[in-house]
């Protein structure tokens, strides 16, 4: 039985391979985070319009689409939340084990552009030291900017 269903699988290669293959296998999101630092190290926290009123600050987040590379994400999302142009560079989260969720967060170095907010998802946008993190920030992004390197 198992040579017959190898000799299939060779035989339909291709397209139909990754068709059965997706068909066959779990679907997730993926979400991707940047941690963006400026040159005086600062990071760049964002007050989200969407997240919960008690812990509304939190770092630029969003989903990757389809066959974009996580770090292209990065840029992506700062671009559109904030104006900001932004250069993704070590990763320093990977977590799975949600149910149709994967986490993942770079680094980032904050390279040009200037801050204008999307205020449908965005209410405010601030830099501050590591050191001085506000009260209502997401404890996963404090652990995140803690455990990253400045850049």
């Amino acid at each position: 039985m198992k040579r017959i269903i190898a000799g299939l699988w060779r035989m339909i290669r291709g397209p139909l391979q990754w068709r059965v293959l997706w068909l066959s296998n779990s679907k997730y999101m993926v979400g991707v985070t940047g941690v963006v630092r400026d040159g005086e190290g600062r990071v760049l926290l964002l007050r989200h319009r969407l997240w919960p009123e008690d812990r509304p600050w939190g770092l630029p987040t969003g989903y990757a689409k389809a066959g974009e590379d996580f770090r292209d994400t990065v840029a992506r999302e700062v671009r559109e939340e904030t104006g900001l142009d932004v250069e993704a560079g070590e990763l320093v989260h990977l977590k799975s084990g949600y149910r149709l969720r994967v986490e993942v967060a770079y680094a980032a170095k904050l390279v040009g552009g200037s801050l204008k907010i999307d205020s449908f998802e965005i209410l405010e946008a601030t830099w501050v030291s590591p050191n001085d993190l506000p009260p209502g920030l997401q404890e996963s992004h404090r652990l995140l900017i803690q455990g990253s390197s400045h850049g």
